[in-house]
């Protein structure tokens, strides 16, 4: 597709980046797969093309043989733990979340530790210990435990505060509107704040660029906005598409 003057900005900051010899570091997280599905497929497909490495998020509780069979030769696409059955146990005025909140710290983590094995075993070429919370929240007691049933990293949203007991491989740009259409962002929107998480890591972060998406609420806006971006980044000089694998190290 050809991409408009709403990408110039991003056009502009990489140059930048390219004329100072810096690369910049993007990752792509995906949440909610349960199922081969149309959507995950077409997700799947435009990440291949673009040879942007893809980790999924996977809810144990609600997956299966099914999807553990359909990504079983697709060498670029990782699976993390996305909590339990992406189920709400917050109450009525709070928000959304699975773990932690209202329930025994016991029973969330219980939750958690079949899940890890249930994915551990479902995938075992592309499993990663990362656990993606359901709706980015975790009770902060319940992190210290993480390391315990296995997890090496913890993936939610916003900059990372790193010094806790596990790594943070977190998200920064979600392309989802979901206090409005619930459907893909305008491009100008989501430009400006890459453009914005470029500016922080040029001045100094070395924190990776999350990409957040959620293939089974993409519209048409949201398609195009990956096929868009993966076209001006994906073979970019200054831009590198990490594997979470390779954020993550030895």
């Amino acid at each position: 597709m050809t991409e408009g003057i709403a990408w110039d900005p991003l056009r502009r900051e990489l140059e930048r980046w390219q004329a100072a010899g810096r690369v910049a570091r993007f990752w792509l997280r995906d949440d909610d797969a349960v199922e081969p599905t149309p959507a995950l497929e077409t997700l799947m497909v435009l990440a291949s093309e673009n040879e942007v490495p893809l980790m999924l998020a996977v809810i144990p509780g609600l997956t299966g043989e099914a999807l553990a069979g359909r990504l079983e030769e697709e060498i670029a696409v990782a699976v993390a733990v996305h909590g339990w059955s992406h189920t709400n146990h917050a109450g009525p005025e709070a928000k959304k979340q699975e773990l932690g909140g209202e329930r025994p710290a016991d029973v969330v983590l219980g939750e958690l530790r079949e899940g890890f094995q249930l994915l551990q075993r479902l995938h075992p070429a592309r499993f990663l210990p990362v656990l993606v919370p359901p709706w980015n929240r975790i009770d902060a007691a319940l992190i210290p435990a993480l390391p315990g049933l296995g997890f090496a990293a913890l993936s939610v949203y916003g900059r990372a505060q790193q010094g806790g007991p596990v790594t943070l491989l977190n998200t920064h740009v979600d392309i989802i509107d979901w206090h409005g259409t619930r459907g893909g962002r305008t491009e100008a929107e989501l430009v400006a704040e890459l453009v914005a998480e470029l500016r922080d890591r040029f001045a100094g972060s070395n924190e990776p660029i999350g990409l957040l998406t959620h293939h089974l609420v993409h519209d048409a806006a949201g398609w195009n906005f990956l096929s868009a971006l993966f076209s001006v980044t994906g073979r970019h000089p200054a831009v590198h598409w990490s594997s979470a694998l390779e954020l993550l190290g030895p």
